[in-house]
């Protein structure tokens, strides 16, 4: 009888399954898979070695030295709420984007900005148009608000935003249309300008263009990369989303930011949880925005890691997707479960491509030099052995 003792179960009704009644949209929800965590692979398969994770594209060489620093100096004043407006991290982001400190909402990680935008600006019936595959979470927060996902398919095989389809599929009913760019979980770009100004027309009134820019630093340094600012300061009807979990490696403390104009941001603050962004990550955010050495150490160790993936995949015969963010796409040309799966017995978590509709994938997020080593030949020795027929593990 559960908890509740015989005394109180003889004065109370009991739980009813009429109680665990949910509403429709939830459960047509599909749930996020994040990856393996750590600890749970060393319990699942018994290992005491160290793991290698490079499922979740988080920054290989840890938190920016600047965030550490004023978190360790901020720590007596974790008692006491955190402010609601973020406004020192406000102030300094404004600094560095060099907007206006009105154009910013802040939120528990770029994913709560997502649900953000379904909260304020999407109804029953509305739709929003999404890649195929893309970031799950733009589905989810659709759905949450009763909208529908229109999905158009990647270009093969260069699995690339075909902003002219997802053009033809605006309708009257578009509200958002969401463009990762770079794209996860794919690790390309769009930068042909010229087509997302053709999609900007092709949208109806009350439509808007979200370019989800959570990689961006690492492109942002290409001359030819549009970036959300430009046509927000335009006046295009634009949202950029950034987070401080990947260049930054803040991801533990869920830190990311919206801007777009003014009005918008105003609108999506009603729907904002009040202090929804903790003490510890405004401070380590701020902080970590102008730490550019660490953004400079950190794009130098993903080049050299990605050139480390490739030159590994080429002696192996292995096809992969060319990435623009800190992880690649491979296809191993075996079926990714049972890949991941022997991996994981090897100490070494990625990510499978299956929960993207591609069965022969690995995503795998760019290490340390010591780390993709070992993932490089782990991989090796995986296939080797799947592709001579023998049981994994024997």
């Amino acid at each position: 009888m559960s908890f509740i003792s015989q005394k109180f179960s003889e004065n109370l009704p009991l739980l009813s399954p009429d109680a665990l009644e949910i509403a429709q949209r939830l459960r047509d929800l599909k749930p996020y898979q994040p990856g393996k965590p750590i600890e749970e692979v060393k319990r699942e398969f018994g290992i005491t070695g160290e793991i290698v994770k490079l499922a979740s594209n988080e920054n290989p060489l840890g938190p920016s030295p600047a965030a550490l620093q004023s978190l360790s100096d901020a720590l007596p004043r974790l008692a006491l709420y955190p402010d609601g407006g973020c406004h020192d991290l406000r102030l300094a982001v404004a600094d560095e984007l060099q907007v206006s400190p009105d154009m910013l909402v802040f939120g528990n990680g770029s994913d709560e900005i997502i649900h953000l935008l379904g909260l304020t600006f999407l109804e029953d019936g509305d739709e929003i148009v999404i890649g195929d595959p893309t970031f799950v979470l733009y589905e989810a927060a659709a759905t949450l608000a009763g909208a529908k996902s229109v999905k158009v398919p990647l270009t093969r095989p260069e699995l690339v935003h075909d902003l002219d389809a997802m053009a033809d599929a605006v309708t009257a009913k578009t509200r958002l249309v969401f463009v990762a760019n770079p794209h996860n979980p794919t690790g390309t770009v769009v930068e042909d300008k010229a087509a997302i100004n053709r999609l900007l027309a092709r949208l109806p009134s009350r439509a808007m263009l979200v370019l989800d820019e959570a990689y961006a630093e690492y492109v942002y340094h290409r001359p030819q990369f549009p970036k959300a600012l430009d046509y927000i300061r335009e006046g295009a009807p634009v949202i950029g989303l950034r987070t401080f979990s990947k260049m930054y490696g803040l991801a533990g403390l869920r830190v990311g930011f919206g801007v777009a104009d003014s009005q918008v941001i105003a609108l999506m603050n009603q729907a904002r949880s009040p202090f929804n962004v903790n003490l510890a990550a405004q401070i380590a955010a701020t902080s970590a925005i102008t730490d550019t050495a660490f953004v400079e150490k950190s794009l130098r160790t993903n080049t050299d890691g990605l050139n480390q993936f490739y030159a590994g995949f080429e002696r192996m015969g292995l096809p992969y997707i060319p990435s623009f963010a800190n992880f690649v796409l491979v296809d191993t040309k075996q079926p990714c479960r049972e890949v991941f799966t022997a991996l994981l017995k090897q100490g070494v978590i990625v990510r499978t491509g299956d929960v993207f509709g591609l069965p022969t994938f690995l995503r795998v997020t760019v290490g340390t030099a010591t780390q993709n080593d070992r993932f490089l030949k782990s991989l090796e020795d995986v296939l080797m052995t799947l592709s001579a027929g023998t049981p994994v593990g024997s």
